[in-house]
């Protein structure tokens, strides 16, 4: 089973929009005994066969809202134009994450944020962004990231990690792990300081979604073998490039990591308290999804910005209104829940 995400995927838009609503899938009729870790044995005396993976057009996701204010529709209008929901990336998307757990795998999660486990070490090949910081070829910063290894040279790292990134963990050698990231190609060798292996036990059954382009933002929880629950659909508004303190929100997949009821940020070159976002779900580097931010002297929360779901303008972060952020905070379980960041 292929268990390689690729980023061209994951950002790719198409020119066609499924609807939210899908026909009932016809089961045929056979004679099930049981089904027991993804075999399905059947009492006729055939041999047992492995169920196939999850396509975008097994998914079946059903409307049952858990969070309904500001609601937006399918298609809706914005401007002079349109924008949509594009359920059929986050079909393609579930189809993934389900079936990359359909068999066991030991998981782990890429942490660095504010350069905890250590400044990464110099790329063999490196530039410097527009920011002014290291980078790897690929535009992923030396700053909070992790090193990544080929299995055959320890010595310099190739390329960076980002952050909150998932990975499954093959193996533990000389004081490295060896890792396939979910959306990195190859297998590569991670410092153990740089990963944190999740619980034996974890499962990926909510996912949040965050279309940078039309700016919205939806939430999904796994009910059954390819059937999920659409949660809240909403907008939002995502980081700006703006340097030398504003950054885009980073497309892939993330795990939410850390929580905070009022995340404090400070003022743009200053180490002055500019304020604080609240109900922030942490899940890469900097980037959190939060409500309206506060700013100081103001320190009551604030509901709703009319800038919500219009252009970028945040730095990384993901703003909601926020009763839809504490919505998240409550809803999806730290190391448990992935947010998928598409345009």
């Amino acid at each position: 089973m292929k268990r390689i995400i690729h980023t061209v995927w994951v950002i790719s838009a198409f020119l066609w929009y499924g609807s939210c609503s899908r026909p009932e899938k016809q089961v045929q009729d056979i004679p099930v005994a049981r089904q027991d870790s993804g075999l399905v044995v059947v009492e006729s005396g055939e041999l047992p066969f492995k169920e196939k993976p999850l396509s975008e057009s097994d998914i079946v996701l059903v409307r049952e809202l858990l969070y309904d204010k500001y609601t937006l529709e399918d298609v809706y209008p914005y401007r002079d134009t349109v924008r949509v929901v594009k359920w059929d990336i986050v079909r393609k998307s579930l189809a993934f994450i389900e079936n990359m757990q359909e068999q066991p795998a030991a998981w782990g999660v890429f942490q660095n944020y504010k350069n905890r486990n250590g400044e990464a070490p110099l790329v063999a090949t490196y530039r410097r962004n527009v920011y002014r910081r290291v980078s790897d070829t690929l535009g992923v910063e030396r700053y909070q990231s992790v090193p990544l290894y080929l299995p055959a040279d320890t010595v310099t790292p190739i390329r960076y990690g980002r952050d909150g990134s998932l990975a499954e963990v093959l193996s533990r050698q000389g004081g490295f792990y060896k890792v396939k990231p979910v959306t990195i190609d190859e297998e590569w060798l991670i410092p153990e300081r740089y990963l944190k292996p999740l619980p034996d036990s974890v499962s990926f059954r909510h996912v949040v979604f965050v279309d940078r382009k039309d700016q919205n933002i939806a939430t999904l929880e796994w009910k059954e073998r390819g059937t999920w629950f659409i949660r809240s659909v909403n907008p939002a508004t995502t980081g700006l490039h703006n340097p030398p303190y504003g950054q885009e929100t980073p497309l892939g997949l993330f795990l939410i990591q850390e929580k905070k009821s009022r995340m404090v940020f400070l003022k743009d070159g200053s180490s002055a308290v500019g304020g604080y976002a609240p109900y922030a779900s942490r899940f890469t580097n900097g980037a959190y999804i939060h409500g309206v931010p506060v700013n100081v002297p103001r320190t009551a929360m604030i509901e709703y910005s009319y800038t919500l779901g219009t252009t970028p303008r945040s730095h990384m972060c993901v703003r909601n209104a926020t009763s839809h952020a504490k919505f998240v905070f409550d809803w999806a379980p730290v190391e448990q829940s992935l947010v998928v960041v598409i345009e």
